[in-house]
């Protein structure tokens, strides 16, 4: 999986602003490529005519500056109870129109315009007017060049017209998924991309809403198998009213994203939150070290640091060995396989990984042990609470790690099992 971020280059006519690299026309007698754009509306009368035209006067350019061959063009009224039906009907020698009686969502029109088409590349294009349909051609001979699944139009750029907040919003996004995919694409919720029908399989399913585009992003980034390429495009301020709530919306668009984090690569939210329990127990603790080390005692207002560094320790050691552990799962349910080339894997196959528990049962009874002698010889202990706890918190490591081995071990038997059976299926 890869991400790649081109700028805009010099203006073709009509608008292209990629370089056109131009196909030899014997050639693409030879092979056909057929471009579905999707245009869903909802209660868009103000722009539906334009978007129209707009994608009608774009056919002949897209054709002659891009692989494509032909182009199709699919309007869906998503319950629109305004003149959107009617006046996109006044194009219906030229575009197909499919008109749902009741709303459905931006995602489920798309993916209806999609199902109803035999096109190989697949497109959409937002009704408001904020896109140039010219552009395809663009992102046409991108998909083609880099052999990508998914192009999109980034709108986050010098020439775009989006508004701030909506520019904070997709900087967050683009900044989490980032995060959970080591990847960056600036405009994860864009309206105008590309995708490769033979790499629908991996992206499915789908949400029906808005969030559709942020989870497509999503599920492109993460995903092993799939390349995701954008491109600066110019955008326009929107006609009529956008259809997009800030706050409802940026919950949707947050969940697909984490969705899609837990789905590919659970690994990564996980470890992220078990390093942050990690960093606040160690913040924790220094306190009490640097005081024990300059007076060589332990105060009873430590008690309280003690305990909930204790707790924090333990809840990232969980989280870490957990993050091993759904790594396992995702690799073999997607897969078919583990990576055991990752550290983690590493470690956990490996004989070094037995010194762990072992040094941690160790250090632990080695703090404890005058406490339990004491208490043979004399049936009381006057130990310092201090060494409990840094004692439970070594065996609470060795505990949590030598489950873990065997949750794995468990795993690896099921992983031998499965590819058993899907051998005995082909």
């Amino acid at each position: 999986m890869a991400v790649i971020r081109l700028g805009m280059g010099r203006s073709a006519p009509g608008g292209s602003s990629l370089p056109v690299v131009a196909d030899d026309a014997a050639q693409k007698r030879l092979r056909s490529l057929k471009l579905l754009i999707a245009i869903p509306a909802l209660n868009e009368e103000e722009s539906i005519a334009q978007t129209i035209q707009r994608s009608l006067a774009a056919r002949e350019l897209i054709i002659a500056n891009s692989p494509v061959t032909e182009v199709e063009i699919t309007v869906v009224s998503d319950g629109s109870t305004d003149r959107t039906v009617e006046l996109a009907s006044h194009y219906r020698d030229r575009i197909h129109l499919i008109v749902f009686e009741k709303n459905r969502g931006y995602g489920a029109a798309i993916k209806e315009a999609w199902a109803q088409s035999d096109a190989e590349l697949l497109a959409f294009l937002d009704a408001d007017g904020t896109c140039d349909p010219n552009f395809f051609a663009d992102l046409c001979t991108l998909i083609e060049r880099e052999q990508a699944d998914v192009v999109l139009g980034c709108r986050m750029n010098a020439q775009s017209s989006m508004p701030p907040l909506r520019r904070v919003g997709n900087t967050i996004f683009a900044l989490i998924l980032s995060l959970f995919s080591s990847k960056r694409v600036r405009d994860t919720a864009s309206g105008m991309r590309v995708v490769r029908r033979s790499s629908l399989p991996s992206l499915l399913p789908l949400p029906d809403g808005l969030h559709f585009t942020p989870a497509m992003s999503a599920r492109a980034m993460l995903a092993s198998d799939l390349k995701i390429v954008e491109l600066d495009m110019p955008y326009h301020e929107r006609q009529g009213e956008s259809k997009l709530h800030v706050l409802k919306d940026g919950v949707r668009f947050m969940r697909v994203i984490f969705d899609a984090a837990f789905l590919y690569r659970p690994a990564r939210p996980l470890g992220i939150i078990g390093l942050a329990f990690a960093a606040v127990a160690i913040g924790l603790i220094l306190m009490p070290t640097r005081h024990y080390l300059a007076q060589r005692k332990v105060e009873e207002w430590m008690i309280y640091r003690f305990v909930v560094s204790h707790l924090a320790a333990t809840t990232a050691c969980l989280l870490l060995c957990s993050s091993y552990l759904a790594a396992r799962v995702a690799d073999i349910v997607l897969q078919g396989h583990s990576r055991v080339t990752r550290f983690g894997m590493k470690f956990f196959y490996s004989r070094a990984f037995w010194i762990v528990p072992a040094a941690c049962f160790t250090l632990g009874g080695i703090l404890v042990i005058p406490s339990f002698l004491a208490l043979v010889r004399t049936g009381a202990t006057y130990e310092h609470w201090s060494r409990f706890i840094a004692m439970s918190v070594f065996f609470s490591f060795a505990f949590i790690l030598l489950v873990t081995r065997m949750v794995d071990y468990a795993i690896s038997l099921l992983a031998e099992r499965d590819a058993y059976l899907r051998t005995q299926r082909r």
